[in-house]
């Protein structure tokens, strides 16, 4: 189901926890803070991070395994997970891939439910599905699923394609090929692989920023695709506001 709602301006401040940090997504979240007074944000991580210039956040550090309970002392308006390790990270064992990009994930969404938090938003895959014979795709599938059956008003997940953006010392050769060859290669992907084109880093971010503003309840999957949808509505909706204000002066 790919949102087609609403995304009003928002009325009063919001708190925003986010799991995740260190990858190259949770550092785009954290770079935009800045421009985001209205959201108090809140990273957890197991390490210390350094802050982007200009955040306006906090940081707090704890073992991953009592994440749950810091999420759940904190009752934010909305979780983000931007959670996720790679095959060599995780030693290419498989249980050690779930551990992280499935079993924690669920872990801190549950706890986020349980606290009653109103919106969960997640990082996921392009093509995830819990049937897929493709592990990796399997697991992101399964991750949504457990997500989904718990307890928010709103789900969204998002299914970015191969994400654009610097990863600092995370050097992944077969990725930074294909990323070097994206602009050629997304020329070829029409029809169903859309969803496997390129896509900045720092666009999935904003529509995560976006997705907070959004009223509808439900569960929502957004691929590249929608997640360009996403942005566009939600810039049109903040143009139209500021005309209506200029009208009033």
């Amino acid at each position: 189901m790919t949102q087609t709602g609403n995304y009003g301006a928002r009325r009063g401040s919001l708190h925003m926890v986010l799991v995740g940090a260190t990858g190259l997504i949770g550092t785009e979240v954290m770079k935009r803070t800045a421009d985001h007074p209205e959201i108090r944000l809140t990273a957890i991580s197991r390490r210390e991070v350094p802050l982007p210039d200009g955040a306006r956040m906090e940081m707090i550090l704890a073992d991953p395994a009592s994440w749950g309970e810091v999420i759940g002392q904190l009752s934010p308006d909305v979780l983000v997970s931007a959670l996720g390790t790679t095959w060599r990270k995780a030693g290419q064992s498989q249980e050690a891939f779930h551990a992280v990009d499935h079993d924690l994930v669920v872990a801190c969404a549950t706890a986020a439910s349980e606290a009653r938090v109103p919106q969960f938003i997640g990082v996921s895959s392009a093509a995830a599905d819990r049937f897929s014979k493709n592990f990796y795709l399997r697991t992101k599938g399964e991750m949504e699923q457990s997500v989904k059956k718990l307890a928010f008003a709103r789900v969204d997940m998002l299914r970015p394609g191969l994400l654009r953006g610097k990863r600092g010392n995370d050097r992944r050769t077969k990725e930074r090929l294909a990323i070097m060859a994206s602009p050629l290669t997304d020329l070829f992907m029409g029809g169903s692989l859309k969803q496997y084109r390129s896509i900045p880093a720092g666009l999935v971010a904003d529509a995560i920023y976006a997705l907070t503003e959004a009223r509808a309840d439900g569960r929502y999957v957004h691929d590249n695709e929608a997640i360009r949808g996403v942005l566009l509505r939600a810039n049109a909706k903040r143009h139209l506001a500021s005309g209506r204000l200029d009208a009033g002066d």
